[in-house]
């Protein structure tokens, strides 16, 4: 069925074809769509609906947006699918995370390379066996603009959960003994951060044939709390940011300079 027929807008983002550029930047938090639309040239409002707030612009001469996605997979899948269908094709998600080795601290950005899929969106799309990647282009536009930027960063995998409340208050949860031995495994795996979005992002954009990629900002990390060191909550994802839209920048110019 058709939710939108007639209209001629995507169902639940509420936008139209023409109005979102190729290039998407996806934050999690409506509110952060306005700071990040103050990085475009001539960025107008085109569509708030539900958690999706979307802007476009331009970023050097090439029309650019910005929409949110809320909380989770299943909200980042919709916004992803409709998105698509209305001519996006290259996403960066923008957000935040919790880190969870002892060197990734607060303030530190981290790119994600792939992630692990402890969520339900992405199986509604491909079998378990499938891994949650991120495009390799999005990833090294992403390295380049981190470094560009003199910021600190790790790239690597991530974990993707639905309930933010397992992975902080795992031992009252009645599945304590899963999340527990789960979070352990991860960390001796060498998993970064964990986070809510990427692996539906990764697998929703495997299936469609878009690329994306994700940078965070750490906010804190619980792991250092446990061993008493520094962890300071930090919330200002401006950096995060600045190293999105230049991830954009050095996309374009490659999608031009290949005639894309």
């Amino acid at each position: 069925m058709k939710y939108s027929e007639g209209t001629g807008r995507q169902y639940h983002i509420q936008v139209g074809e023409g109005e979102v550029g190729k290039y998407v930047i996806l934050p999690g938090d409506p509110k952060r769509c306005a700071k990040i639309a103050k990085y475009f040239d001539d960025a107008r409002l085109v569509a708030d609906s539900r958690e999706y707030v979307t802007y476009t612009g331009f970023l050097d001469g090439v029309k650019v947006s910005v929409t949110s996605t809320g909380i989770g997979g299943p909200s980042a899948s919709i916004a992803m699918e409709e998105l698509v269908k209305a001519g996006a094709d290259t996403f960066v998600r923008v957000g935040t995370c919790g880190g969870m080795q002892l060197d990734v601290k607060s303030g530190d950005l981290v790119i994600a390379t792939g992630a692990i899929r402890m969520e339900g969106t992405s199986k509604e799309y491909a079998p378990v066996e499938f891994p949650a990647v991120a495009d390799i282009d999005v990833i090294n536009a992403l390295i380049a603009s981190a470094k560009e930027h003199e910021t600190d960063f790790h790239t690597g995998v991530v974990q993707c959960k639905d309930a933010f409340y397992g992975q902080h208050a795992p031992e009252c949860m009645p599945v304590s003994y899963e999340l527990l031995n789960k979070w352990e495994a991860w960390k001796r795996l060498g998993c970064l951060a964990s986070e809510m979005e990427s692996a539906a992002l990764f697998v929703v954009a495997s299936a469609l044939h878009v690329r994306v990629g994700s940078a965070f900002l750490v906010v804190a990390n619980q792991e250092r709390e446990r061993e008493g060191l520094d962890n300071p909550v930090v919330h200002d994802t401006d950096m995060a940011i600045r190293v999105a839209v230049g991830a954009l920048r050095r996309l374009i110019k490659a999608d031009r300079e290949r005639g894309k």
